[in-house]
């Protein structure tokens, strides 16, 4: 009985002191594990955390393919060469299992559940609807009920020691100042679940800017009311809220830029540099708040740990981080699309139709002026070149899609927030182990922003566009002659107005002495 006390406080000892030994031998469960978050979590923990016991990953059918093809397409990503090169059996330990988030229990089936419940401590809940379509019933469904139904999976739990709850930095965006805390209800989100089951959508929508009151959106909304189930539940449940702002590219790990979506400055450096983004909307002196993955990954891991070491009878607290650059690092607008425009210069994209050049306005008018005289016009000219040539045209549907998304982030691209992190800062510099901290630790101190965003646009080259590297001499003779291009066509166009003007003044130079005479003083006398 004695050797088997010291074997458990052996145990305890090796995980309150170590992040990867606390991670040792737990069964982990992961929501949304096929998103962006969710595949630089589960990459980190089979690579920094090796003993992990197993994964469970809650996914459905895609796109024709089963929850095994769904995860086999994901190890192929260059987000796992690392960890296939270093500890390839560990893939191994990732077992996928049939559930949804939208629907009622997660769609998890008896069996699995009490599999799940009997052998899982840890639970990542990363799943989530991030599109802004602001449709308010499927928000509520995707992000608060989901919600719920995991902390009544986490409730029947034998070995739960951490619930974190992947929450937004901008669930709290109407308020300029954020602290992390746990904010009071904006309404019963019983009643918001129980009104999303009961009416239709239509009838939903018709109220829905009414229902969502000062919260920007809908997406923004619903994670608000889903901050206030964790907190509700957290009573019996040891809880953790992070807090993520902009989520952006790897700084380095497991490679530096590393990225598999184009939301965010990344994608606004893209349509910026193949010439697609001529105006965008937005203060130039705000700034937004950005946060490399790999770094939000690390202070998540961290924050769990921290949580699993002391049990919810102990401390029945919350534990909120803002895992944001507030007072790290300010970035403002302008100073972003410029720094893109640079980059640009010296790792131009391959096939850019027009120069890159962005002006930025906080005016909707001039926004929806310049939009129509720089993109309207030169797309409706360009696709009618291509129908002529018998190529699909499609520079009018990017542009409609750019239009449409500028006006759906125009409430964060006019305001700014101070969120404050001093929680989120300790766990990364102050709470991780000494041995640990090249691993799970981070300084902000040495980081050069300008250089970072270079290194994300080579890796959007690299990842999601599939650019060949090698050809990057091309594409700078392709970025010389667009910029000849410009010019000719500017010089063309002042010429023009010049002819016009001419021609205006020469009017106006022959027929106004002839009026003055028909209606002046001489004919009068």
């Amino acid at each position: 009985m004695a050797a088997h006390d010291g074997k458990e406080k052996d145990k305890t000892s090796r995980e309150s002191s170590s992040i990867a030994g606390f991670y040792a031998g737990r069964s982990i469960l992961i929501t949304g594990g096929s998103g962006f978050l969710g595949k630089v979590l589960i990459e980190k923990l089979l690579r920094s955390c090796p003993d992990v016991r197993e994964i469970y990953l809650l996914m459905r059918p895609k796109k024709g393919l089963s929850i095994e093809e769904r995860l086999r397409k994901e190890f192929q990503s260059p987000l796992f060469d690392t960890l296939r090169k270093e500890r390839p059996s560990n893939l191994s330990k990732l077992i996928p299992v049939l559930g949804d988030t939208s629907v009622d229990g997660l769609g998890i089936s008896a069996t699995e559940r009490q599999t799940i419940t009997s052998r899982v401590s840890v639970i990542f809940h990363v799943a989530a609807n991030v599109r802004f379509e602001d449709n308010l019933k499927k928000d509520i469904l995707s992000n608060c009920r989901s919600t719920r139904d995991i902390c009544i999976l986490a409730g029947g739990m034998e070995n739960l020691v951490a619930l974190v709850h992947i929450s937004s930095a901008y669930a709290q965006a109407d308020k300029p100042v954020v602290d992390e805390i746990v904010y009071p209800p904006l309404l019963n989100w019983r009643n918001a679940i129980q009104m999303a089951e009961t009416l239709d959508e239509h009838t939903i929508r018709t109220f829905t800017s009414k229902y969502v009151g000062s919260m920007p959106n809908t997406y923004t909304f619903s994670k608000r009311l889903a901050e206030q189930v964790i907190s509700d539940y957290s009573q019996h449940l040891p809880s953790v809220i992070f807090r993520p702002s902009i989520v952006v590219s790897t700084i380095d790990e497991p490679v530096p830029g590393w990225v598999d979506n184009f939301n965010g400055p990344v994608g606004m450096m893209i349509l910026g540099g193949k010439g697609a983004l001529r105006v965008a909307r937005g203060k130039s002196d705000i700034a937004n708040d950005y946060l490399p993955v790999d770094v939000a990954i690390k202070a998540t891991l961290t924050a769990a740990w921290k949580r699993g070491r002391v049990t919810v009878t102990k401390d029945p607290e919350v534990h909120v981080y803002n895992c944001t650059s507030y007072q790290i690092c300010r970035v403002l607008q302008q100073q972003m699309i410029a720094t893109g425009l640079a980059i640009n210069e010296t790792t131009p994209l391959e096939g850019i139709i027009w120069y890159p050049r962005t002006t930025l306005t906080s005016s909707s008018f001039y926004h929806y002026l310049l939009t129509l005289i720089l993109h309207l016009l030169p797309a409706l000219l360009i696709d009618g070149f291509l129908k002529l040539k018998g190529r699909q045209p499609m520079l009018l549907k990017i542009h409609k899609q750019v239009y449409n998304a500028t006006q759906k982030l125009a409430h964060f691209t006019h305001n700014e927030w101070a969120f404050r992190n001093t929680n989120m800062k300790n766990i990364l510099t102050n709470d991780v182990p000494m041995p640990e901290r090249k691993i799970f630790g981070f300084d902000y101190s040495n980081i050069d922003w300008t250089e970072y965003f270079e290194t994300a646009l080579l890796g959007a080259k690299r990842y999601l566009l599939h650019e060949d590297l090698s050809q990057l001499e091309k594409s700078k003779q392709h970025l010389n002659r667009m910029r000849w291009i410009e010019r000719i066509v500017h010089g063309c166009c002042i010429v023009l107005l010049l002819w016009i003007f001419g021609k205006v003044g020469l009017y106006s130079y022959i027929f106004t002495p002839v009026a003055s005479l028909t209606n002046g003083s001489i004919f009068n006398e």
